[in-house]
C-alpha cells in the first residue's frame, strides 16, 4: 500500500478501537449517505468475513450507523450511534453474509426511504481508508477519501466531452476518471475524483450538459 503521510501511517483521528473496522466502516456509511443525497429512512447492511465476524465488538455496527448519520471519524456521539438512529427514525438491520467475497472487510449497503433506494458494496483497506468498488450494479473504484462527482448518462457520444468542458471552465482538476456501462447504448456511470469540492453551482450546470441523467457527489 502507498502513503502519503506519517498521517495516512497513524491512522485516523476516530472513535472507536480499529481504523479497519471502526473509522473505514464509519467512511463506507457516509459515502453511501452522501451518494444517496440525505438520511435514508431504513437500511440493510450485509457484512462478510472479518466484518461479518466482529463488528459489534469492533465497533463496525456503529460506525456505519453513525456514517449514515453523517458523522465524522472523530464525533463524540459515534459510539451512541446506533441509538440515535433508532431516535431519528432509521432502522438498520445487519446481515451476517458468508457469500464469498475478495476482501475481508467487505459490507454491502441497501438504504432508502418512501421513494428512492441506493446500493453500495465499500471494503476498509486499512488506516481507515476505504474503497467503493459497486454502486447500483455499476463497477467502480471510488476511495471515498476525495471528493468526487459521480455521473449517472446515457451512452451517448459527446457526454464525457460535456461534463470534462465544463470542468476545464470552471479549472477543477480530475484526479482519477472511469467510465463504466451496462451495455452500448444504456445507461453508464462516470465517476471523477478531483482535487477540491465541486460547488453546487457547477453541479447545476453539469446536469444541463449532454445526455446526463443524475449527478451525485462525495465532499472531502
Amino acid at each position: 500500500m502507498k502513503y502519503n503521510s506519517v498521517f495516512d501511517i497513524i491512522g485516523p483521528v476516530m472513535v472507536g478501537p480499529s481504523s479497519s473496522h471502526t473509522a473505514g466502516a464509519a467512511r463506507i456509511g457516509k459515502a453511501a449517505r452522501n451518494l444517496f443525497g440525505k438520511q435514508p429512512k431504513w437500511a440493510k447492511i450485509h457484512l462478510y468475513e472479518s466484518f461479518a465476524k466482529t463488528y459489534r465488538g469492533h465497533g463496525t455496527d456503529f460506525a456505519l450507523a453513525g456514517g449514515l448519520l453523517g458523522f465524522e471519524t472523530d464525533d463524540p456521539q459515534m459510539s451512541k450511534a446506533l441509538d440515535i438512529a433508532k431516535e431519528k427514525g432509521l432502522e438498520i438491520e445487519f446481515i451476517e453474509d458468508s457469500a464469498a467475497v475478495d476482501h475481508p472487510n467487505t459490507a454491502r449497503l441497501i438504504i432508502g426511504n418512501d421513494s428512492d433506494q441506493l446500493e453500495l458494496i465499500g471494503i476498509s483497506i486499512g488506516g481507515g481508508k476505504v474503497e467503493i468498488t459497486e454502486l447500483n450494479g455499476f463497477e467502480l473504484r471510488l476511495s471515498g477519501n476525495h471528493p468526487a462527482i459521480l455521473i449517472m448518462h446515457n451512452d451517448r457520444f459527446g457526454a464525457i466531452a460535456s461534463v470534462t468542458r465544463i470542468l476545464a471552465k470552471y479549472e477543477v482538476n480530475i484526479g482519477h476518471m472511469e467510465v463504466n456501462r451496462k451495455d452500448v447504448g444504456k445507461e453508464a456511470l462516470m465517476v471523477i475524483e478531483v482535487d477540491q469540492n465541486v460547488e453546487d453551482p457547477i453541479l447545476k450546470e453539469l446536469e444541463g450538459a449532454d445526455h446526463i441523467i443524475q449527478i451525485s457527489k462525495i465532499v472531502s
